[in-house]
C-alpha cells in the first residue's frame, strides 16, 4: 500500500515550509501515522550525514527525527551547496557528483527524474504518510520548466498542496492570490488550502481577509499560525535569529561568543544550541565590531562551503587584523571545519578543486596544513576531548585533508565512526591552548562539553563554573510543533485533505 502524500509549498523562501513540514510530520506521528519526510531538490549549505555516510540538507534531517527515524538520502535526493554566486556542488542520493553553474544543472535536471520518482516511491512503500516540502515559490514563473521540487513533485506524487503565506513581512494576502493566479490550472487544482504564518496579535482581524480569500479562490484557510520566536528548530539555511544570536549591550556581564559570519558560511546550525545557556550572547560579525565594545571571550571561524574565497573575504574586510590582534591579547580562537582549515598555515588546492588559485596562506595560528582531495569525507564520529575527557559527537563533511605535525596537540580522539569502532585523532591545539579547530559539526549540542567549554571561558574571567542547564528535551520541543498543528489549525479539514476528501 502506498503512503498517503501531503505537501506544503509557500509563496516564497524564509516562510515557514520547513518548520511547518516538520510540525505535520510530529502531528501525523502522534497519531499513530508511520511518517516520512520529502523534499526532492534542497539548496542548503546546512547540511547533516545520515547513518549511511550520505549528505542531506539539515531540514530534512530534523523532520525525520519529528517523524521518530533515521534520516535517509531518499528524504532529500538532491542537495545543492552554492559554493558561488554562479555555482553549486550537487549531491545526489547523498553523494556529490560534480560542481555545476546554474545552466549546467538545468541541463541536467532531465537525468534526475527517475531518481526524485524512484526515492519517493521507496519512502511511500515504507510509510503511512509522507510530508513533502516544496523549495522557494512555486510560482516563478521564469524557473516554471526547470522545477523539479514543487508542482512536479505535487504531481508525481498526486499529492495535495497546503500554500503558506508569511503575514510578518505583510502582503500576505496579495502573495497567496498572486502566487494562485501564476499557476497553471491543473496546478492551481492541487491546492487544497492555505495557512498564514507567523501572526501576531488578535487573529480574528484576519476573518475579513480570510472571506476575501475563500471568495476569490475558492479556497478555505486551515488555520493561522502564531509568531514563536523561540522554536528550536534547525534551520534549512542561513544564521536563525534567535535568542542565541542576539547583540550583547556594552555592559554585558555574560559570556561574548563572536562567530564569523563568511559569505558562504555552512552549518551555522553548530551554534543553536547556546540559546539554552542563560551567560551567553552570540554575535555574527562580517565587519570588524566596535572598539568600544568589550573583548569576546572567544571567536568562532565557523565552517564554510568556499574555504579559500571566505579566507579572502577575511582579508579584505579587515576582520584578520582584527583576530590578530585578538591573538596577541590572548582571546580564545576556534575553527571549525572549513575554520579550522584557515588557522593552518597553508591550503593548497592544486587541482583547483575549489578556487582557482593554486595555494593560500592561512592565519598561521595552528601547525597544520590542508590540502584539497577530490573525494568527499561524509562520516558520523563519537570521541573524546583530550583535554577535559568529555564525550562528544558530531559529524564531519569535508573536502580536505589537514595534517598535523607529530609534536602538536590533537583536540580529540575519535572511536567510533558511523558505528565503526576506531582510534584516530582529530584537530589541533596551538601551545598556549587558546587556539584549536576541528571537522566535526555538531560539537556544541553536547550539552556537557558544551557547558566545560563555556565554564573554561568563565574561568578565564574569574567566574564560578555553572551547572548544566535543565533545557526542554529534543523530545518535548518537537511535541511543540505537534501542539501548534493541533492548537491553531483545523485538524478535521487536516485529515480530509490527506485522506483525499478535499
Amino acid at each position: 500500500m502506498s503512503a498517503l502524500p501531503i505537501m506544503v509549498q509557500a509563496t516564497g523562501s524564509y516562510v515557514g515550509k520547513s518548520v511547518i513540514a516538520a510540525a505535520l510530520c510530529r502531528y501525523f506521528y502522534r497519531q499513530g501515522y508511520r511518517v516520512a519526510p520529502f523534499k526532492a531538490q534542497n539548496m542548503s549549505n546546512n547540511s547533516y550525514v545520515t547513518r549511511g555516510g550520505g549528505e542531506i540538507g539539515r531540514a530534512q534531517a530534523f523532520q525525520a527525527e519529528a517523524c521518530g527515524i533515521e534520516a535517509t538520502v531518499e528524504m532529500n535526493p538532491v542537495l545543492l551547496k552554492p559554493s558561488s554566486d554562479m555555482g553549486s556542488q550537487v549531491i545526489v542520493l547523498g553523494r556529490p557528483i560534480a560542481h555545476m553553474r546554474a545552466r549546467e544543472y538545468h541541463q541536467y535536471q532531465p537525468q534526475l527524474i527517475g531518481t526524485l520518482r524512484e526515492a519517493f516511491e521507496k519512502l511511500s512503500a515504507l510509510y503511512d504518510v509522507v510530508v513533502i516540502e516544496g523549495a522557494g515559490s512555486p510560482a516563478e514563473i521564469n524557473l516554471h520548466k526547470f522545477d523539479i521540487a514543487n508542482m512536479a513533485v505535487a504531481k508525481m506524487a498526486r499529492a495535495p498542496v497546503l500554500l503558506v503565506g508569511d503575514i510578518h513581512l505583510g502582503g500576505v494576502f496579495a502573495w497567496l492570490v498572486g502566487t494562485l493566479e501564476l499557476l497553471q490550472p491543473d496546478e492551481r487544482a492541487l491546492v487544497k488550502a492555505f495557512i498564514i504564518n507567523k501572526f501576531r496579535g488578535d487573529a480574528s482581524l484576519l476573518d475579513q481577509g480570510i472571506a476575501f480569500l475563500e471568495g476569490r479562490t475558492g479556497k478555505k484557510t486551515l488555520g493561522i499560525l502564531p509568531f514563536v520566536p523561540s522554536l528550536r528548530v534547525d534551520e534549512e539555511d542561513g544564521v536563525k535569529t534567535a535568542k542565541a544570536h542576539r547583540v550583547p549591550s556594552a555592559n554585558s556581564t555574560g559570556l561574548r561568543v563572536h562567530v564569523i559570519h563568511f559569505p558562504r558560511i555552512a552549518n551555522s546550525t553548530d551554534f543553536e544550541y547556546f540559546a539554552d545557556e542563560p551567560d551567553v550572547s552570540v554575535e555574527f560579525l562580517t565587519e570588524i565590531p566596535d572598539p568600544d565594545q568589550p573583548l569576546p571571550d572567544v571567536v568562532i571561524l565557523p565552517g564554510t562551503k568556499s574555504t579559500m574565497d571566505d579566507l579572502a573575504f577575511l582579508r579584505s574586510s579587515g576582520l584578520e587584523s582584527y583576530l590578530r590582534d585578538l591573538r596577541v591579547r590572548g582571546v580564545r580562537i576556534v575553527g571549525i571545519c572549513g575554520g579550522y582549515q584557515m588557522l593552518g598555515k597553508r591550503i593548497l588546492d592544486v587541482g583547483s578543486l575549489e578556487s582557482s588559485a593554486p595555494a593560500a596562506e592561512g592565519l598561521g595560528f595552528l601547525e597544520v596544513e590542508t590540502k584539497f582531495e577530490p573525494s568527499k569525507k561524509t562520516v558520523r564520529v563519537r570521541g573524546v576531548s583530550m583535554e577535559s575527557g568529555e564525550e562528544i559527537a558530531g559529524y564531519e563533511i569535508h573536502m580536505g585533508q589537514t595534517d598535523r605535525p607529530e609534536r602538536s596537540r590533537p583536540l580529540f580522539r575519535i572511536t567510533d565512526e558511523q558505528d565503526r569502532s576506531v582510534n584516530r585523532y582529530d584537530g589541533c591545539v596551538s601551545d598556549d591552548g587558546l587556539v584549536w579547530g576541528t571537522y566535526i559539526h555538531g560539537l556544541f549540542d553536547a550539552p556537557a562539553f558544551r557547558r566545560e567549554f563555556l565554564n573554561r571561558l568563565r574561568a578565564r574571567r574569574g567566574w564560578e563554573p555553572l551547572p548544566l542547564q535543565n533545557v526542554p528535551s529534543r523530545e518535548e520541543a518537537l511535541d511543540s510543533l505537534a501542539e501548534l498543528v493541533r492548537v491553531h489549525l483545523d485538524c478535521e479539514m487536516l485529515n480530509r485533505i490527506l485522506t483525499g476528501q478535499i
